[in-house]
């Protein structure tokens, strides 16, 4: 699996959820103040896969103005009349491979290529959803990202010992429901933490 940039040396004393289960699917990271990475700085990710051989994320807050939906359909060849979804911005899920696109989607349904991160939480990359979408046929809520964010084996878990990270179990209001604006300090407070109270010099000399 292709490593991220995102580890930045530092520590704090900011409170962490951990799981029973060592690993991370179906949670958010929400990034540190302190974290500087450009890809991460006031991110948050949704963790889809995370097991012994690293972890797979797409971060949800990172909206690509630049970068319509109705591009995506042109690009594919595809045809829609829906203008409101033509519309629709892109996210940028993460720094590797950004040409790719991801969508994160409510129900799960039955598509060429999903990875069931919950009961009714599924991430999907195959080509089939996109021209479902075109056709009105498509899940009920969508969240579509370029890109995503990788870490090898046990790099995430040091980045969150070096608290880079909060982590806490993914909440789908997040993904579709929550201002893009307000979904990192809002997914802090699903920890009861004022993120913007915690100094963004933590850590530094």
């Amino acid at each position: 699996m292709r490593k991220s940039t995102s580890t930045e040396e530092t520590s704090t004393a900011a409170p962490n959820v951990q799981s029973e289960s060592p690993f991370l699917s179906n949670h958010f990271l929400i990034a540190m103040p302190h974290l500087r990475d450009p890809n991460f700085f006031h991110g948050v990710t949704f963790v889809c896969e995370h097991n012994e051989n690293g972890a797979m994320g797409i971060v949800i807050n990172r909206p690509m103005p630049e970068i319509t939906l109705g591009e995506v359909f042109e690009q594919l060849g595809l045809i829609t009349e829906n203008q409101n979804l033509m519309a629709q911005t892109v996210f940028f899920g993460g720094p590797v491979e950004r040409e790719r696109g991801f969508v994160v989607h409510q129900p799960v349904g039955a598509w060429s290529s999903t990875l069931t991160v919950a009961d009714d939480l599924g991430v999907t990359s195959s080509r089939d959803i996109i021209e479902a979408l075109t056709r009105d046929e498509g899940p009920q809520r969508t969240f579509i990202a370029l890109g995503y964010a990788g870490w090898g084996p046990g790099q995430l878990e040091k980045e969150i010992t070096d608290n880079s990270w909060l982590s806490l179990p993914a909440d789908p209001r997040l993904i579709f429901d929550v201002p893009i604006e307000r979904r990192w300090e809002e997914a802090a407070k699903l920890l009861g933490v004022d993120i913007n109270s915690i100094s963004s010099d933590v850590g530094h000399a």
